[in-house]
């Protein structure tokens, strides 16, 4: 039975691809995007023209994370609409090139307003609604910059993505208990089919980038050319529609916490792995493995969860192309 989506983001890169994915799979997606009347009105024309070509439920909603009452508009219109909501998608962000040094705190709060507190607002809205009907899925659009290598130049994206990555693990275990699963889909570097790097901000202080220029010439254009030589010639922001689509699509209460699709293989995997597994290990010793799983209330208690043992629990599962680390059960 096809489930009644949100996606924020979804004007272009991994939000619109993955919002035609879903679609393609059955699904009533909204894809939300901010300015649907202006400068992504083209935008709109698209996803109601690909939902005619190929008969599938993909809608538009005007819906900027920046703004609380943009946001409970959107979610408004979707439950008039749609009379449910089902999945949640954490995807709109922001990037931001340039020296540390060169942005003002002001610039980097607000690349934290874009990618963190953007889902905090998100969240205010829908979930007295899914906790209300005592299911749901909350996926999050990750980064393996949060655990992985990290080239330079890139740190207040780097640091908003952590701080979303921190966000959504602490909602994991306070969501369980009202049945409402999380799973988080970390993306590598793609350095095509985005549009990250060609709309991402630069520091508006330009004083001390010439000091920087000097020492680290070209940067930017070195980094680029180096992932992207890292990346498999077949690798897709596709790969990464394919993995939201196959979380949507697990049953309920056995979808992965996190899946990896990571073409460049920058190490985030095998630090997820060990800090997923100690986060479940120690919920387990203190007798919140309940928390661990979705579920329903009466569950709670030691050993009420699926504990250590369970992919939710303490294991990550790389999608794509790459290589494997971890046994995935069967069932995913």
């Amino acid at each position: 039975m096809g489930k009644a989506i949100v996606i924020t983001g979804a004007g272009s890169g991994f939000g619109a691809v993955a919002a035609r994915a879903l679609a393609r799979s059955g699904h009533t997606v909204y894809a939300a995007m901010r300015d649907t009347t202006g400068r992504n009105a083209s935008r709109v024309t698209e996803a109601e023209a690909y939902a005619a070509e190929h008969h599938v439920d993909l809608r538009t909603v005007e819906l900027d994370v920046l703004s609380q009452e943009s946001v409970d508009a959107a979610v408004n219109t979707v439950l008039s609409e749609a009379g449910s909501l089902d999945v949640v998608i954490h995807n709109a962000g922001h990037m931001v090139t340039g020296p540390t040094e060169a942005f003002t705190p002001e610039e980097l709060a607000a690349v934290y307003d874009t990618n963190v507190l953007g889902t905090q607002r998100l969240n205010r809205a829908v979930l007295p609604h899914l906790r209300a009907q005592r299911h749901g899925l909350v996926l999050w659009i990750g980064s393996t910059s949060t655990r992985g290598g990290t080239p330079p130049y890139l740190a207040p994206y780097f640091a908003a993505k952590a701080a979303m990555d921190s966000l959504a693990v602490s909602y994991a275990a306070e969501l369980a208990r009202f049945n409402i699963e999380t799973s988080i889909v970390v993306p590598g570097a793609f350095t095509s089919g985005t549009h990250h790097f060609a709309t991402g901000g630069h520091p508006s202080e330009q004083t001390v980038v010439p000091a920087y220029e000097a020492r680290y010439a070209g940067l930017m254009d070195q980094v680029s050319e180096r992932l992207a030589a890292l990346a498999p010639a077949d690798a897709d922001v596709s790969q990464v529609a394919d993995a939201i689509v196959r979380v949507v699509d697990t049953p309920h209460g056995s979808r992965p916490f996190r899946v990896h699709v990571d073409p460049a293989n920058d190490g985030s995997e095998e630090v997820s792995e060990v800090a997923d597994r100690i986060r479940a290990a120690f919920l387990t010793r203190i007798g919140l493995d309940d928390l661990l799983a979705p579920h329903t209330v009466g569950r709670t208690g030691p050993r009420a969860g699926r504990g250590t043992g369970d992919v939710r629990g303490g294991g990550t599962v790389r999608s794509g192309r790459g290589r494997r680390r971890r046994r995935v059960p069967r069932r995913w």
